[in-house]
């Protein structure tokens, strides 16, 4: 059987919902023909150009990116600008790209999770909740039994009645229904004056939120009765398995400076490296996950309570003010910094796992570190003196 390009776009976006993206990010199938097939696949953070070159040399015809290539508007796809070089090079070699951005971010088995299980955390859960699908209702009516189907038919084209890979899907209970139509009503059933007593069946269908107007529009339409018994329930979502971040605890308490060499060593090295804001010696045991750029979420992990927070692109500023609260409350979070590549790297070994495992398909993890740093200089690795001259009066 051969697995295309739309085979895996299906899958991945299965397993991480462009519906799970931020309104600003650019995700899904960004290069490619759907009906082509796949035989290799590799998986990246970034999409560089050089990454491109490792793809040609696998033999991959599908890219899986996290970052997106195309997150700002373009107006011009060229060889001399890096975007455009990164498309044509996709295009003339026919590889498809597909970026999962905050879509695989929030999700399980997602960008977040990846990163919280290398560092041992348990009982995790986000640190930001998302909820998992869009809002529905329930709509619930009255129907003679032999309009049911014409009316289910008329709600599911609506929109209505869709739940997860299935359609038309309807509650239907039997019973009595009564009414006496008053003076000037033109009754499907029984006489004006009169108090009717039917046999109905009560429908319950669930729709989207945003499709209330289609739904209801399309229920007066097809509805035998002049004037049909209808209302809607607003369900309340379920608490979410998805969401920015993680926390979670560790197996057993340790030190800061401990828990950033485990940090450490669940990430691939980068010349950066790892950096940790407060005492070495405090005990961590709850700790904050957010992989990628995390001031953000600062005031969350705080408000968390949680002994430590793990993410990257902290800058001077709102670093230096958080710490700021562990002099007046000692139980407020230390800080572990990591490169942003680093941080995101270990969800392609998950990513690619599901894909073996799902379609047998070769598939790479990229090794290639496309932080944009190559060196870093002039590192302490511990509290030292200051520099000559500085502090001098």
């Amino acid at each position: 059987m051969v697995t295309t390009v739309g085979d895996l776009v299906d899958l991945l976006e299965r397993w991480y919902p462009l519906s799970g993206a931020e309104s600003w990010d650019r995700v899904g199938l960004v290069v490619g023909d759907r009906a082509r097939p796949v035989r290799r696949v590799l998986c990246t953070v970034d999409v560089t150009l050089d990454v491109v070159d490792e793809g040609i040399r696998t033999g991959a015809d599908l890219i899986v990116a996290h970052h997106p290539l195309l997150l700002r508007g373009v107006h011009a796809v060229r060889a001399d600008e890096p975007k455009g070089a990164v498309v044509l090079r996709l295009a003339e070699r026919r590889i498809a790209l597909w970026c999962g951005h905050t879509n695989a971010d929030s999700a399980i088995a997602g960008v977040a999770e990846a990163l919280a299980d290398r560092l041992g955390l348990t009982a995790t859960r986000p640190m930001e909740e998302r909820t998992a699908s869009p809002g529905l209702d329930t709509l619930v009516t009255f129907v003679p039994p032999d309009h049911l189907d014409r009316l289910v038919d008329a709600l599911a084209s609506a929109g209505a009645g869709r739940v997860g890979r299935y359609d038309s899907c309807h509650f239907v209970a039997p019973g009595t229904g009564a009414f006496r139509p008053l003076p000037g009503a033109d009754p499907y059933v029984g006489e004006v004056g009169a108090l009717e007593h039917v046999a109905e069946l009560r429908l319950e269908m669930v729709l989207p939120r945003s499709a209330r107007g289609r739904v209801v529009e399309a229920l007066l339409a097809a509805h035998p009765y002049e004037t049909p018994a209808w209302h809607l329930v607003e369900t309340v979502s379920a608490p979410a398995d998805v969401g920015l971040g993680r926390v979670g605890t560790l197996p057993e308490p340790t030190t800061l400076a401990a828990f950033g060499s485990r940090v450490a060593a669940a990430v691939p090295p980068t010349a950066g490296g790892v950096r940790i804001g407060g005492d070495p010696g405090r005990a961590v045991r709850t700790v904050a996950v957010l992989p990628g750029a995390g001031d953000s979420l600062l005031d969350r992990a705080r408000a968390l309570g949680v002994d430590c927070y793990v993410t990257s692109d902290l800058r001077h500023h709102p670093a230096e003010e958080f710490l700021e609260w562990g002099r007046l409350d000692p139980t407020a979070p230390a800080l572990v910094d990591v490169a942003h590549w680093a941080a995101e790297w270990p969800w392609l070994e998950v990513v690619a796992a599901r894909l073996r495992a799902d379609t047998d398909l070769p598939t790479d993890v990229s090794r290639l570190d496309t932080s944009p740093w190559s060196l870093c200089l002039g590192a302490r690795g511990g509290v030292s003196d200051p520099p000559s001259g500085a502090g001098a009066d």
